[in-house]
């Protein structure tokens, strides 16, 4: 056991992006805590890196090491480590008791974090589009929040939750305001997927590291902040108006998966999309759910209607679908938006593209079994890009059908046609739910 007046050892157990926020708002400013290193996971490549000494501070000259997950218990013993912190998203409760179990037997505390030691308060109102999956709908929804907030005159800044795969130093604060900028910072699929339909829409985008500072820029040229979450995380900054969408195709998800619940638990309106494609029994059980843990949020029942750029090019053809990754990978969801479309449009045959699958993306079928139809996007690097690529143009078909939120032949020589499915946020039937709450925080 460390000496009564030692620092305390931690490790937090991250994926790139709320871990790096609980470090530089709570963890970094412990006096009595020394964190010894990052842990790994959902995200392919991030092991192996440093948190460099410029966003760590004074107390680690060295950085902080980020180590893979599968490490962990071997590191808490290295380091005797006394308290490991869970620091990120989508985590099915049982897999979260899995992973409090490994830090236990190690002998190591395992800690969750309350959103009082977390967010960020800021000067100016703050919308928090958050979801209790990914793959919910947070996107469309925050378009339409953006949408909205323009109607009434409103300067917006979206801040989007971080995804910072590449170099940190040179990502601490970034700013997407044209398609040049994706260049610029040599955007990852993941992150286009999030950033083009904001700057397309005419919205400004702010990522990166360092959420403070992040915030501090966005506050001198918007009027509202609005939180973009990703996965189901809770916001980094202190909202005026908490949002949480709810997706149907995955009925229960809302109470059993961490940190979807307690979005739930804290939402001032939540959300049950995709309503136009689900079984109304689904429908009604999400809302009993979400009724049984917070009683006095509005709930508001939304479509996502699919559109595709060139229907007739669909019919009777050999489609390949490919879907946004996360969605499909540890979103477990068995299709999406570009699989609707395909069954609705009358393809003849949607192509498995499993046997063309190479690298990093062979893995991630081995490693998701539900998906069969289905083909993720993942481009968390260049390496994958490619390998998304190879497989793409080595699968036989008639059309690629690509369900993610951006035109990926922008990234990628696809060799075969393409067209593009798309998918915007519609009220159902509701009145005036979103736009009357959104006015009366700003």
């Amino acid at each position: 056991m460390p000496a009564s007046n030692a620092k305390k050892n931690v490790i937090i157990m991250g994926a790139a992006g709320r871990d790096f926020h609980d470090f530089n708002v709570y963890w970094k400013n412990q006096p009595d805590c020394h964190v010894v290193a990052f842990t790994a996971n959902q995200i392919p490549d991030i092991a192996g890196r440093v948190y460099p000494k410029q966003l760590a501070g004074d107390q680690y000259p060295n950085g902080i090491p980020i180590e893979i997950e599968k490490d962990l218990a071997a590191l808490i013993k290295q380091h005797n480590v006394t308290e490991v912190a869970l620091a990120y998203s989508d985590l099915s409760y049982m897999d979260v008791m899995h992973k409090a179990s490994t830090v236990n037997a190690a002998g190591a505390d395992f800690k969750t974090m309350g959103w009082k030691q977390t967010m960020i308060a800021s000067k100016k109102p703050v919308i928090a589009v958050c979801a209790v999956r990914t793959g919910c709908g947070k996107s469309q929804t925050t378009r339409k929040v953006c949408e909205y907030l323009k109607d009434l005159g409103k300067k917006v800044a979206v801040i989007r939750h971080p995804m910072p795969y590449g170099d940190l130093t040179k990502q601490i604060c970034q700013r997407f305001a044209t398609l040049a900028d994706l260049d610029l910072h040599n955007c990852t699929i993941e992150e286009r997927e999030e950033y083009e339909p904001h700057i397309v829409a005419g919205n400004i985008v702010y990522a990166g590291v360092d959420y403070a500072e992040i915030l501090r820029r966005a506050e001198e040229e918007a009027d509202v902040i609005i939180w973009d979450g990703g996965n189901n995380d809770i916001p980094f900054y202190k909202p005026n108006l908490h949002i949480v969408v709810c997706d149907p195709h995955r009925p229960g998800h809302e109470i059993s998966y961490y940190p979807g619940e307690t979005n739930v638990r804290m939402a001032d309106l939540i959300i049950i999309n995709k309503v136009d494609t689900a079984v109304v029994e689904s429908i009604e059980l999400v809302e009993m759910n979400v009724r049984a843990v917070n009683p006095t949020a509005k709930i508001l029942r939304a479509e996502s209607p699919v559109t595709v750029s060139s229907p007739d090019q669909v019919k009777g053809k050999r489609v390949l679908v490919v879907e946004d990754g996360p969605t499909v990978t540890h979103g477990e969801m068995a299709f999406g938006a570009g699989h609707v479309a395909a069954k609705r449009l009358g393809a003849s045959e949607i192509v498995d593209p499993r046997p063309f699958a190479v690298g990093s993306i062979k893995t991630a079928f081995a490693s998701y079994t539900h998906m069969t139809e289905v083909l993720p996007a993942l481009g968390y690097g260049a390496k994958q890009m490619a390998e998304l690529e190879t497989t793409i143009n080595a699968t036989p078909c008639d059309l690629v059908l690509i369900g993610t939120p951006i035109d990926l032949s922008r990234s990628l020589k696809i060799n075969k046609p393409t067209t593009r499915v798309t998918y915007e946020l519609r009220e159902n039937k509701e009145g005036d739910v979103l736009r009357s709450m959104i006015k009366k925080v700003v």
